[in-house]
């Protein structure tokens, strides 16, 4: 039986939740009185349909159940995981609370997503919430912070892990915890510099993804500078720049007045800036951009990358099928080319990476190749039968067409969800000795484990397209 989050407000934060929870096998009650809510939050799942699927190269489970409904108690009725979302006034927030506590369970966890109010502030007319403070978009960035009773917490962050983000504990009570302390201090400045006629915000926006942004997102604040450095590490980077810091370089301690003239100039030079763009646009282009550099983190495991691959160990392997189904993923957006379509070079990247699978289901996994044997591939061929567009899901079956000695003989099959053959692969690989480079017959329990496979298909009709020249006619 699906487990059940129940979402009290809606909006971008609320909706963003809502995803998360839902394409995560959730199902999801959602609570706001905004008569467009459900037309909102179908825009952002669309949206994370698109993405979140994408940062994966394993399906994620079936999508729950989404519904809406009239009243709070309807809503938190049954949940496991109830998540507040609504304004950031304190007063609305306890309104809501009481509401919440007479209806929801009382083993179910209770989240806030308040940027700024502490646990103590929450729960002054007795509610029993811990901060869950997530980033937009929800569905793809994975922090969530969380402050308040350490048991609970705790609770909070297996579910949170569960759901592919990264749980961090804020051991103390602050006003806007810790990333957004950052946030505000960066925000603060660059309200300085449009107000003073230093900068404008495009060139404000460009000092940071050109520069230092990069940095960040693999890196942090600290990391970062332990490098700059050098080799004499952060004493010396302290030791250098430190001196800096009663330097006029910002006026961190000061606010502008916030006034109609200082929103009209932000807003006209955003207008200016983006302007151009509507904000579903802007999300579309924002949500590929993520999912490009999530993907690229995915290989060093850095940052946030190790917790898309920590996740995705956790996800159910495919339904088994007549043959082993080596692959069971949706296409990208950064996998299209100039044509509309999945480029060609990813249609061998998905063949190889059901070749990785099958390696994997024979015991030539990580530990084997560690200890120095692998498979090489020797030659591949492929045909290409039928487009595949982004967020198409292909499923990739393979077949074992030999096995004897050092070699290993494959066909995969690349289909689209509606059956369509969208591609062969027909792959040679040899076992390989990686400390002399050359080929070598595989370990008695790979080699077993291989003649399994062999036995197996060895009835099978030999497939289409199996042993095809380049420009060989087709039928």
């Amino acid at each position: 039986m699906a487990r059940k989050a129940a979402i009290v407000g809606g909006g971008v934060i609320g909706g963003g939740w809502a995803a998360r929870f839902l394409l995560n096998g959730w199902d999801v009650a959602v609570f706001d009185p905004d008569p467009e809510a459900e037309r909102k939050i179908g825009e952002v799942l669309a949206n994370a349909r698109r993405s979140l699927p994408a940062l994966y190269d394993r399906a994620l489970p079936p999508e729950g159940r989404l519904g809406f409904h009239a009243t709070v108690e309807a809503t938190v009725a049954g949940a496991d995981w109830v998540q507040e979302s609504v304004p950031e006034r304190l007063d609305i927030k306890h309104r809501v609370f009481a509401q919440i506590m007479a209806a929801a369970p009382a083993e179910a966890i209770i989240g806030s997503s308040t940027s700024g109010f502490k646990p103590s502030e929450l729960n002054e007319k007795g509610a029993r919430a811990v901060v869950a403070h997530p980033f937009n978009p929800v569905y793809l960035l994975p922090l969530i912070e969380l402050v308040g009773d350490a048991a609970t917490c705790a609770r909070a962050a297996e579910v949170l892990r569960g759901i592919g983000m990264f749980p961090l504990h804020v051991k103390k009570e602050i006003d806007a915890h810790i990333a957004d302390r950052f946030l505000e201090s960066v925000w603060r400045e660059a309200l300085w510099l449009v107000k003073d006629g230093i900068a404008t915000t495009e060139e404000i926006d460009e000092s940071i993804r050109m520069g230092f942004g990069l940095r960040w997102a693999q890196m942090g604040l600290f990391e970062t500078y332990r490098i700059a450095g050098g080799e004499a590490g952060m004493e010396h980077f302290m030791a250098q720049f430190g001196p800096c810091l009663s330097w006029p370089w910002s006026r961190l301690t000061d606010v502008p007045e916030f006034n109609d003239d200082l929103v009209t100039l932000i807003a006209s030079q955003s207008d200016a800036q983006s302007g151009h763009r509507t904000i579903r646009e802007l999300e579309r282009l924002r949500d590929d951009n993520l999912v490009g550099i999530l993907r690229a983190l995915r290989h060093t495991r850095s940052g946030a990358g190790g917790v898309l691959v920590a996740h995705e160990a956790t996800l159910p392997p495919p339904a088994p099928v007549d043959l082993p189904v080596t692959v069971d993923r949706q296409v990208p957006v950064t996998w299209t080319d100039y044509n509309g379509h999945m480029n060609e070079a990813h249609y061998l990247e998905i063949g190889a990476q059901a070749s990785d699978r099958f390696m994997e289901m024979i015991g030539a996994d990580a530990a084997y190749i560690a200890s120095g044997k692998s498979y090489f591939t020797v030659e591949n061929h492929l045909r290409y039968l039928a487009e595949v567009m982004a967020g198409d899901r292909l499923t990739v079956t393979t077949q074992v067409l030999g096995g004897g000695g050092k070699k290993l003989h494959l066909f995969h099959r690349i289909a689209r969800a509606d059956g369509t053959l969208a591609a062969t692969m027909e792959t040679l690989l040899l076992h390989t000795d990686l400390t002399t480079r050359r080929s070598c017959p595989p370990e008695p329990g790979v080699e077993a484990a291989l003649a399994h496979h062999v036995r197996a298909h060895a009835g099978l009709p030999r497939p289409e397209g199996a042993g095809r020249a380049i420009g060989q006619p087709v039928g």
